[in-house]
């Protein structure tokens, strides 16, 4: 009898620390600007930025740039040319319209309009990526400051899922394992 309460702890001891450092995410899907059709000129320079500064991307998710590609387009770009709506050397360039860029690795990320003049009045997004383990937004960004990191190219994915925290549920098990273990005694 002594062995098999020892047993059931140890197994409950290990489910625990197991759910500890398991950090369950699906990757989420965000509308650029938090809505359809937001990559366009925003009717205050900076909102794309504002509304980016709100949000908590992470590794695996993706962002949705939706437009009419026969008058723009979007530019992955290094921090620089970002600054000074350089069009001229991009990372990346996507014109289909309904472009979903997955971001694969931590950092910033910098888009721009691929139109004449749109980047100037403000169709540009900052992107800051957080790693899995982070659990809070960097400290927000003046509209002309951003951090000196280098930018990781992004791909576009194939399908993506609903982000999904689950820190509760690591919570709940850890509550009725105690619980467990203290009835067992």
């Amino acid at each position: 009898m002594g062995s098999t309460k020892f047993s059931l702890l140890c197994f409950i001891t290990c489910l625990v620390l197991f759910s500890l450092n398991f950090d369950t995410y699906e990757a989420t899907e965000f509308p650029v600007g938090g809505k359809e059709n937001s990559w366009s000129i925003p009717t205050s320079p900076n909102a794309l930025n504002v509304w980016a500064q709100h949000e908590r991307f992470k590794i695996g998710d993706s962002l949705v740039f939706k437009y009419d590609s026969k008058n723009d387009s979007v530019l992955q770009v290094e921090e620089g040319d970002y600054k000074n709506c350089i069009r001229t050397k991009p990372i990346q360039e996507y014109k289909d319209g309904n472009t979903v860029i997955k971001v694969n690795e931590s950092g910033a990320f910098f888009f721009i309009s691929g139109a004449d003049g749109h980047c100037e009045k403000g169709e540009k997004l900052e992107v800051i990526v957080l790693s899995h383990k982070h659990s809070s937004l960097p400290p927000a960004l003046s509209p002309n400051e951003s951090p000196a990191v280098t930018t990781p190219v992004v791909e576009a994915p194939k399908s993506s899922g609903v982000r999904l925290d689950l820190w509760i549920i690591d919570i709940f098990i850890v509550a009725v394992a105690t619980l467990v273990g203290i009835a067992m005694f």
